[in-house]
């Protein structure tokens, strides 16, 4: 007998466990963030939202497709904490790379300083 686990064994919780986890996860990550507002501006410009609706389905969808087949690739070659970890850093660093250039969009640059 194998001391390895089953393949399903490390999935975690049911289907309809998973899926709400991953709507509502998704769902509020994606509320008033820069995709949403595009999506109301070029609703609104185009005065079309059904097209506009369709194509960011269709690009949240593709996007999301990218994501979850990367993942699966990466739970194949790197254990699940060092994926973690990963992902961690790498959630930090877009955190203080925005947060830089939040301050740098704050500060005058050189040549928008009045002359004494």
């Amino acid at each position: 007998m194998s001391s390895e686990p089953e393949p399903t064994a490390n999935r975690a919780g049911s289907w309809g466990a998973v899926f709400l986890t991953t709507f509502t996860t998704v769902f509020l990550a994606e509320l008033g963030d820069k995709t949403q507002l595009a999506a109301l501006l070029l609703s609104a410009q185009s005065g079309r939202p059904g097209v506009v609706f369709i194509g960011a389905s269709l690009a949240l969808i593709s996007s999301s497709l990218v994501g979850v087949l990367l993942g699966r690739w990466l739970a194949k070659v790197m254990p699940p904490q060092q994926l973690e970890r990963l992902a961690g850093i790498l959630m930090v660093a877009l955190g203080l790379w925005l947060g830089r250039q939040a301050v740098l969009g704050l500060v005058p640059s050189p040549s928008e300083l009045p002359l004494s």
